[in-house]
């Protein structure tokens, strides 16, 4: 069986800049275990499989697995997948609306809108396929253990530690200082003793410091799916923004920011995210970003 794929640098205008997935454009005829397989080998943080959706309505169904498990929804995975299937005349040999896409996925439809300058396509935005919403607050202490930082580097002036999602659930945190983000680094054995990958998809630390373009940096670690450090994530971003709205005093507000991510990793991304707020509550949180096209290819299963 020969199973084509393409790779796509994420939430960047350059190539080899923010974060790469791998693309299987068409995955019919793959079983769960060879898609666990494949994003194994490719050891990327996210690799996609695209398939005929459920629903015709729909665009096609996404799966998105990290080289350890199997993604409800994930942010550049989506965006580098609306990128490629633009650049095609069909889905799973099915015709499509090639501006506007719908993917079916666990965490439910993920609308993404295509990007188009001078008529090419450079990137694409999607719309989280859930409310925003904060779950409970976790230990500043943990975080900071979890993160190789001191308790009095992670700041609790706007908000403690808390799990929050859009789709896929993140620890956010809010540090002290620029500096402070850039000395964090995850210990796996805190994630496997307190922050099991079932609940807790990583911790997203952030401050708030202009810096290469963007308002907001940020860095997200997820060791137990096997992403010791993640150079953009979109699940993550989109959800921030959401918890940054939720925080401010105004009960109607529309707040956009750009989030630096990947600096420290020398791949940086720049993710543009916006979020709607309504009689005191989020209604609708996006993110997206520019695309580069890096490698095409086959794999040979036998």
């Amino acid at each position: 069986m020969k199973v084509e794929f393409q790779t796509v640098d994420v939430f960047t205008d350059q190539q080899f800049g923010g974060n790469p997935v791998a693309v299987i454009p068409d995955a019919r005829g793959l079983s769960e275990s060879q898609m666990q397989a494949i994003a194994n080998e490719f050891n990327l943080a996210e690799t996609t499989f695209v398939l005929p959706p459920a629903d015709r309505a729909h665009t096609a169904r996404v799966r998105i697995f990290t080289p350890r498990a199997e993604m409800p929804f994930a942010g550049h995975p989506n965006v580098g997948t609306a990128f490629v299937l633009a650049h095609q005349e069909t889905v799973c040999d099915a015709a499509f609306d090639r501006e506007h896409m719908v993917f079916e996925e666990i965490a439910g439809l993920v609308r993404m809108t295509i990007e188009v300058v001078g008529g090419a396509v450079v990137g694409a935005a999607l719309a989280a396929p859930q409310p925003f919403r904060v779950i409970r607050n976790v230990e500043a202490a943990l975080i900071a253990r979890a993160c190789s930082l001191d308790t009095d580097e992670i700041s609790i002036r706007r908000h403690p530690p808390c799990l929050a999602s859009c789709g896929a659930p993140f620890v956010f945190a809010e540090v002290r200082d620029r500096e402070a983000l850039r000395r964090a680094q995850p210990r796996t054995d805190v994630f496997m003793e307190r922050l099991p990958r079932d609940e807790i998809t990583g911790i997203h630390l952030y401050v708030e410091q202009a810096e290469a373009g963007a308002e907001i940096q940020s860095r997200m670690f997820a060791p137990l799916h096997g992403v010791f450090e993640d150079p953009a994530t979109g699940s993550a971003n989109v959800a921030l923004i959401g918890l940054l709205a939720h925080l401010r005093p105004e009960p109607s507000s529309r707040l956009e920011c750009l989030i630096g991510q990947g600096i420290d990793l020398g791949r940086p991304s720049l993710l543009r995210a916006v979020a709607e707020k309504r009689d005191g509550v989020v209604v609708s949180t996006r993110i997206g970003g520019g695309c580069k096209p890096v490698m095409s290819g086959r794999i040979d299963l036998r």
